[in-house]
Protein backbone atom coordinates (compact mmCIF):
# COMPACT_ATOMS: atom_id res chain seq x y z
CA UNK A 1 0.00 0.00 0.00
CA UNK A 2 3.33 2.39 0.93
CA UNK A 3 4.74 1.62 -2.57
CA UNK A 4 1.91 1.95 -4.18
CA UNK A 5 1.18 5.94 -2.41
CA UNK A 6 5.02 6.08 -2.93
CA UNK A 7 4.08 5.93 -6.59
CA UNK A 8 1.13 8.05 -6.98
CA UNK A 9 1.13 10.85 -4.75
CA UNK A 10 4.87 11.05 -3.21
CA UNK A 11 7.19 9.99 -6.04
CA UNK A 12 5.22 13.45 -7.92
CA UNK A 13 6.13 15.57 -5.22
CA UNK A 14 8.93 17.57 -4.31
CA UNK A 15 10.95 15.52 -2.34
CA UNK A 16 11.51 18.12 0.85
CA UNK A 17 7.89 18.88 0.70
CA UNK A 18 7.06 15.22 0.71
CA UNK A 19 9.16 14.99 3.62
CA UNK A 20 7.38 17.47 5.10
CA UNK A 21 4.46 16.27 4.56
CA UNK A 22 5.04 12.35 6.22
CA UNK A 23 6.66 14.10 9.06
CA UNK A 24 3.59 15.96 9.70
CA UNK A 25 1.48 12.83 9.79
CA UNK A 26 3.79 11.00 11.85
CA UNK A 27 4.15 13.78 14.84
CA UNK A 28 0.40 14.21 14.83
CA UNK A 29 -0.17 10.27 15.14
CA UNK A 30 2.31 10.44 17.91
CA UNK A 31 0.24 12.92 19.07
CA UNK A 32 -3.34 10.79 19.20
CA UNK A 33 -3.30 8.36 22.16
CA UNK A 34 -5.27 5.98 20.75
CA UNK A 35 -3.85 5.73 17.04
CA UNK A 36 -0.47 5.84 18.35
CA UNK A 37 -0.94 2.52 21.19
CA UNK A 38 -2.19 1.26 17.39
CA UNK A 39 0.03 1.91 15.43
CA UNK A 40 3.10 1.08 17.93
CA UNK A 41 1.64 -2.50 18.45
CA UNK A 42 1.48 -2.82 14.99
CA UNK A 43 4.86 -1.63 13.79
CA UNK A 44 6.81 -1.51 16.96
CA UNK A 45 6.94 -5.07 18.76
CA UNK A 46 9.49 -5.48 20.91
CA UNK A 47 11.93 -8.78 20.90
CA UNK A 48 13.78 -9.41 23.77
CA UNK A 49 16.90 -11.21 22.09
CA UNK A 50 17.49 -8.10 20.48
CA UNK A 51 17.85 -6.01 23.15
CA UNK A 52 20.94 -3.78 23.32
CA UNK A 53 23.37 -2.64 25.58
CA UNK A 54 26.01 0.19 24.66
CA UNK A 55 27.40 3.36 25.65
CA UNK A 56 26.04 2.69 29.06
CA UNK A 57 22.24 2.44 27.66
CA UNK A 58 20.10 0.15 27.32
CA UNK A 59 17.66 -0.07 24.50
CA UNK A 60 15.10 -2.11 22.91
CA UNK A 61 17.13 -3.22 19.93
CA UNK A 62 20.01 -2.25 17.57
CA UNK A 63 18.56 -0.57 15.04
CA UNK A 64 17.81 3.03 15.20
CA UNK A 65 17.08 6.05 12.83
CA UNK A 66 19.54 7.91 11.77
CA UNK A 67 20.43 12.17 11.79
CA UNK A 68 19.11 14.10 8.87
CA UNK A 69 15.05 13.36 9.68
CA UNK A 70 14.41 14.90 12.42
CA UNK A 71 16.74 17.88 12.53
CA UNK A 72 14.53 19.66 15.26
CA UNK A 73 13.64 17.10 17.56
CA UNK A 74 10.00 18.01 16.76
CA UNK A 75 9.11 13.66 16.35
CA UNK A 76 11.18 11.61 18.69
CA UNK A 77 7.69 10.33 19.95
CA UNK A 78 6.81 9.81 16.47
CA UNK A 79 9.61 7.98 15.26
CA UNK A 80 9.77 5.36 18.44
CA UNK A 81 6.11 4.46 17.45
CA UNK A 82 7.40 3.49 14.31
CA UNK A 83 9.67 1.12 15.62
CA UNK A 84 13.24 2.87 15.75
CA UNK A 85 14.68 1.80 18.87
CA UNK A 86 17.02 4.93 18.93
CA UNK A 87 16.30 8.27 17.38
CA UNK A 88 19.22 10.97 16.52
CA UNK A 89 18.39 14.52 15.97
CA UNK A 90 19.84 16.94 13.84
CA UNK A 91 22.14 18.23 12.97
CA UNK A 92 22.32 20.77 14.47
CA UNK A 93 24.31 23.61 14.60
CA UNK A 94 25.50 26.54 17.25
CA UNK A 95 23.05 28.77 15.39
CA UNK A 96 19.85 28.50 13.46
CA UNK A 97 20.53 28.68 9.79
CA UNK A 98 18.15 27.74 6.54
CA UNK A 99 20.43 25.80 4.91
CA UNK A 100 21.15 26.05 1.18
CA UNK A 101 18.77 27.43 -1.40
CA UNK A 102 16.10 24.94 -2.68
CA UNK A 103 15.87 22.55 -4.14
CA UNK A 104 18.20 20.87 -2.25
CA UNK A 105 17.03 16.92 -1.96
CA UNK A 106 16.94 15.02 -4.80
CA UNK A 107 15.40 11.16 -5.61
CA UNK A 108 17.13 8.50 -7.60
CA UNK A 109 14.38 6.01 -7.16
CA UNK A 110 15.91 3.43 -9.65
CA UNK A 111 19.08 3.52 -8.01
CA UNK A 112 17.29 3.43 -4.13
CA UNK A 113 19.11 6.48 -3.19
CA UNK A 114 19.04 10.10 -2.45
CA UNK A 115 21.00 12.99 -2.96
CA UNK A 116 20.80 15.84 -0.48
CA UNK A 117 22.58 19.40 -0.14
CA UNK A 118 20.60 20.54 2.54
CA UNK A 119 23.23 22.69 4.48
CA UNK A 120 22.53 21.88 8.10
CA UNK A 121 18.86 23.97 7.75
CA UNK A 122 17.91 24.07 11.72
CA UNK A 123 16.50 26.05 14.58
CA UNK A 124 19.89 26.21 15.88
CA UNK A 125 21.49 24.41 19.04
CA UNK A 126 19.00 27.02 22.17
CA UNK A 127 15.88 26.30 20.67
CA UNK A 128 16.34 22.42 19.96
CA UNK A 129 18.21 22.12 23.33
CA UNK A 130 14.82 23.98 25.08
CA UNK A 131 12.31 21.90 23.11
CA UNK A 132 14.33 18.50 24.30
CA UNK A 133 13.73 19.89 27.67
CA UNK A 134 10.08 21.25 27.65
CA UNK A 135 9.79 17.41 26.49
CA UNK A 136 7.87 15.37 28.00
CA UNK A 137 8.42 11.07 26.52
CA UNK A 138 5.32 9.08 25.68
CA UNK A 139 7.78 6.35 24.09
CA UNK A 140 10.87 5.37 25.73
CA UNK A 141 13.84 5.35 23.01
CA UNK A 142 17.16 6.47 23.39
CA UNK A 143 17.68 9.80 21.98
CA UNK A 144 21.29 10.38 20.14
CA UNK A 145 22.28 14.37 19.56
CA UNK A 146 24.04 15.27 16.35
CA UNK A 147 25.83 18.55 16.07
CA UNK A 148 28.01 20.29 13.40
CA UNK A 149 28.82 23.41 12.72
CA UNK A 150 27.53 26.66 11.93
CA UNK A 151 28.04 27.39 8.34
CA UNK A 152 29.38 31.33 9.05
CA UNK A 153 32.00 29.88 11.48
CA UNK A 154 35.34 29.45 10.19
CA UNK A 155 37.09 26.36 10.75
CA UNK A 156 39.41 28.25 13.10
CA UNK A 157 36.60 28.97 15.69
CA UNK A 158 34.88 25.68 14.52
CA UNK A 159 35.57 24.20 18.04
CA UNK A 160 34.10 27.05 20.24
CA UNK A 161 30.87 26.78 18.31
CA UNK A 162 30.55 23.15 18.85
CA UNK A 163 31.50 23.58 22.65
CA UNK A 164 28.36 26.30 22.27
CA UNK A 165 25.98 23.25 21.07
CA UNK A 166 27.52 20.96 23.69
CA UNK A 167 27.29 23.46 26.36
CA UNK A 168 23.11 24.01 25.39
CA UNK A 169 22.89 20.12 24.54
CA UNK A 170 24.64 17.59 26.37
CA UNK A 171 22.15 17.40 29.24
CA UNK A 172 19.33 16.07 27.13
CA UNK A 173 21.34 13.53 25.04
CA UNK A 174 21.63 10.10 25.66
CA UNK A 175 24.72 10.08 23.76
CA UNK A 176 26.08 13.57 21.50
CA UNK A 177 27.69 12.96 18.13
CA UNK A 178 30.17 14.97 16.25
CA UNK A 179 29.23 15.71 13.11
CA UNK A 180 32.69 16.64 10.71
CA UNK A 181 31.80 14.55 7.89
CA UNK A 182 28.42 15.92 5.86
CA UNK A 183 29.91 17.83 2.34
CA UNK A 184 27.43 20.47 2.71
CA UNK A 185 29.02 23.03 5.04
CA UNK A 186 32.19 24.52 3.62
CA UNK A 187 35.45 23.22 5.21
CA UNK A 188 33.51 20.54 7.59
CA UNK A 189 35.46 17.38 5.89
CA UNK A 190 38.78 19.36 7.10
CA UNK A 191 38.03 18.50 10.86
CA UNK A 192 38.25 15.31 10.26
CA UNK A 193 42.12 15.54 9.70
CA UNK A 194 43.91 14.25 13.07
CA UNK A 195 45.41 17.29 13.99
CA UNK A 196 41.99 19.07 13.80
CA UNK A 197 39.62 16.26 15.28
CA UNK A 198 41.74 15.86 18.45
CA UNK A 199 41.69 19.30 19.90
CA UNK A 200 37.93 19.89 18.73
CA UNK A 201 36.74 16.23 20.35
CA UNK A 202 38.77 17.46 23.45
CA UNK A 203 37.23 20.56 23.94
CA UNK A 204 33.25 18.75 23.43
CA UNK A 205 34.45 16.20 25.87
CA UNK A 206 35.55 18.83 28.47
CA UNK A 207 32.32 21.19 27.92
CA UNK A 208 30.19 17.76 28.04
CA UNK A 209 32.06 16.92 31.48
CA UNK A 210 31.82 20.25 32.92
CA UNK A 211 28.03 20.71 31.95
CA UNK A 212 26.46 17.26 32.90
CA UNK A 213 28.60 16.48 36.11
CA UNK A 214 25.98 13.28 37.30
CA UNK A 215 26.51 11.22 34.67
CA UNK A 216 29.24 10.80 31.35
CA UNK A 217 27.48 11.68 28.16
CA UNK A 218 28.78 9.01 25.44
CA UNK A 219 30.48 10.95 22.65
CA UNK A 220 30.72 9.48 18.95
CA UNK A 221 32.17 11.18 15.93
CA UNK A 222 30.81 10.51 12.63
CA UNK A 223 33.02 9.87 9.68
CA UNK A 224 33.25 10.21 5.44
CA UNK A 225 33.07 6.86 3.30
CA UNK A 226 35.51 9.21 1.54
CA UNK A 227 37.78 8.89 3.89
CA UNK A 228 41.06 7.30 2.45
CA UNK A 229 41.89 3.76 4.60
CA UNK A 230 44.77 5.65 6.06
CA UNK A 231 42.88 8.38 7.19
CA UNK A 232 39.97 5.88 8.89
CA UNK A 233 42.37 4.42 10.75
CA UNK A 234 44.16 7.56 11.71
CA UNK A 235 40.61 8.48 13.30
CA UNK A 236 40.01 5.06 14.63
CA UNK A 237 43.56 4.91 16.47
CA UNK A 238 42.56 8.86 17.66
CA UNK A 239 39.29 7.48 19.00
CA UNK A 240 40.89 5.06 20.73
CA UNK A 241 43.76 7.64 22.64
CA UNK A 242 41.32 10.21 23.56
CA UNK A 243 38.58 7.36 24.84
CA UNK A 244 35.91 7.92 22.51
CA UNK A 245 33.01 6.15 23.45
CA UNK A 246 32.09 5.45 19.47
CA UNK A 247 32.20 5.77 15.85
CA UNK A 248 29.28 5.97 13.02
CA UNK A 249 30.40 4.97 9.76
CA UNK A 250 29.30 6.54 7.53
CA UNK A 251 27.86 9.73 6.44
CA UNK A 252 26.86 10.30 2.37
CA UNK A 253 29.58 10.54 -0.10
CA UNK A 254 30.10 12.93 -2.71
CA UNK A 255 31.14 9.78 -5.40
CA UNK A 256 29.34 8.61 -7.56
CA UNK A 257 30.21 5.01 -8.39
CA UNK A 258 27.84 3.40 -6.69
CA UNK A 259 25.07 4.15 -9.02
CA UNK A 260 23.62 2.24 -11.49
CA UNK A 261 22.52 3.69 -14.83
CA UNK A 262 18.75 3.78 -14.33
CA UNK A 263 18.71 7.16 -13.01
CA UNK A 264 18.74 10.49 -15.64
CA UNK A 265 22.01 11.96 -15.55
CA UNK A 266 20.71 15.26 -14.03
CA UNK A 267 20.35 14.00 -10.88
CA UNK A 268 23.11 12.10 -11.20
CA UNK A 269 25.21 15.15 -11.88
CA UNK A 270 23.50 16.85 -8.81
CA UNK A 271 26.10 18.29 -5.92
CA UNK A 272 25.48 16.80 -2.47
CA UNK A 273 25.83 14.23 -0.39
CA UNK A 274 24.61 10.52 -1.51
CA UNK A 275 22.90 7.91 0.49
CA UNK A 276 21.15 4.55 -0.04
CA UNK A 277 22.13 1.57 -1.29
CA UNK A 278 25.19 2.94 -3.77
CA UNK A 279 26.89 3.34 -0.59
CA UNK A 280 26.61 -0.32 1.00
CA UNK A 281 29.49 -1.37 0.32
CA UNK A 282 31.67 1.52 1.51
CA UNK A 283 30.14 1.98 4.25
CA UNK A 284 30.69 -1.91 5.50
CA UNK A 285 34.56 -1.23 4.13
CA UNK A 286 34.73 1.00 5.85
CA UNK A 287 33.11 -0.23 8.91
CA UNK A 288 35.17 -3.95 8.98
CA UNK A 289 38.24 -1.81 8.80
CA UNK A 290 37.71 0.14 11.68
CA UNK A 291 36.59 -2.61 14.08
CA UNK A 292 39.79 -4.40 12.65
CA UNK A 293 41.75 -1.31 14.23
CA UNK A 294 39.32 -0.84 17.59
CA UNK A 295 37.77 -4.47 18.27
CA UNK A 296 35.48 -3.93 20.94
CA UNK A 297 37.00 -1.31 22.32
CA UNK A 298 34.54 1.46 21.38
CA UNK A 299 30.90 1.55 19.70
CA UNK A 300 30.74 1.34 16.71
CA UNK A 301 27.68 2.16 14.54
CA UNK A 302 27.18 1.12 11.05
CA UNK A 303 24.45 3.15 8.71
CA UNK A 304 24.82 3.56 5.35
CA UNK A 305 22.50 1.73 2.23
CA UNK A 306 20.70 -0.69 4.90
CA UNK A 307 17.64 -1.69 3.26
CA UNK A 308 16.74 -4.67 5.28
CA UNK A 309 17.44 -7.06 7.55
CA UNK A 310 20.21 -8.82 5.69
CA UNK A 311 22.07 -5.42 5.36
CA UNK A 312 21.56 -5.21 8.53
CA UNK A 313 23.15 -7.94 10.09
CA UNK A 314 25.88 -8.02 7.98
CA UNK A 315 26.93 -5.05 9.28
CA UNK A 316 26.57 -6.27 12.78
CA UNK A 317 28.66 -9.07 11.90
CA UNK A 318 31.38 -7.03 10.61
CA UNK A 319 31.65 -5.04 13.82
CA UNK A 320 28.90 -2.46 14.24
CA UNK A 321 26.62 -2.43 17.82
CA UNK A 322 24.05 -0.55 16.42
CA UNK A 323 22.74 0.26 12.69
CA UNK A 324 20.86 3.02 11.77
CA UNK A 325 18.75 3.72 8.44
CA UNK A 326 17.31 7.23 6.38
CA UNK A 327 17.15 6.79 2.82
CA UNK A 328 15.75 3.49 2.65
CA UNK A 329 12.83 4.54 5.11
CA UNK A 330 12.17 7.05 2.23
CA UNK A 331 10.81 3.96 -0.15
CA UNK A 332 9.88 1.37 2.45
CA UNK A 333 7.81 3.41 4.85
CA UNK A 334 6.23 2.49 8.08
CA UNK A 335 7.02 -0.96 8.35
CA UNK A 336 10.56 -0.25 7.67
CA UNK A 337 11.59 -0.86 11.36
CA UNK A 338 9.35 -3.51 11.65
CA UNK A 339 10.91 -5.72 8.78
CA UNK A 340 14.37 -5.53 9.94
CA UNK A 341 13.36 -5.94 13.60
CA UNK A 342 11.74 -9.44 12.53
CA UNK A 343 14.02 -10.43 10.21
CA UNK A 344 17.66 -9.99 12.91
CA UNK A 345 15.38 -11.57 15.49
CA UNK A 346 14.77 -14.66 12.48
CA UNK A 347 19.01 -14.60 11.70
CA UNK A 348 20.00 -14.79 15.39
CA UNK A 349 17.81 -17.93 15.86
CA UNK A 350 19.28 -19.20 12.75
CA UNK A 351 22.98 -18.74 13.56
CA UNK A 352 25.61 -20.07 16.05
CA UNK A 353 25.33 -17.36 18.00
CA UNK A 354 23.72 -17.07 21.67
CA UNK A 355 23.15 -13.69 21.74
CA UNK A 356 23.27 -10.42 19.77
CA UNK A 357 26.37 -9.55 21.18
CA UNK A 358 27.93 -12.33 20.43
CA UNK A 359 27.53 -11.69 16.48
CA UNK A 360 29.16 -8.15 16.68
CA UNK A 361 32.28 -8.43 15.04
CA UNK A 362 31.69 -12.38 14.12
CA UNK A 363 32.71 -12.52 10.43
CA UNK A 364 35.64 -9.65 11.12
CA UNK A 365 36.80 -11.63 13.56
CA UNK A 366 36.89 -14.72 11.45
CA UNK A 367 38.21 -12.55 8.36
CA UNK A 368 41.29 -11.47 10.65
CA UNK A 369 42.53 -15.02 11.92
Amino acid sequence: MYKFFFQLVFKRMDPERAHYLAFRWIRLAARVPVLRTFVAAALAPRYKELRTETLGLRMHGPFGLAAGFDKNAVAIDGMAMLGFDHVEIGTVTGEPQPGNPKQRLFRLVADRALINRMGFNNEGSAAVAARLAARNPVFRTTVGVNIGKTKVVTEADAAADYVKSTERLAAHADYLVVNVSSPNTPGLRNLQATESLRPLLTAVREAADRTVTHRRVPLLVKIAPDLADEDVDAVADLAVELGLDGIIATNTTIARDGLGLQSPAALVKETGGLSGAPLKERSLEVLGRLYGRVGDRITLVGVGGIENAEDAWQRILAGATLVQGYSAFIYEGPFYARAIHKGLAARLAASPYATLADAVGAESRKAAK
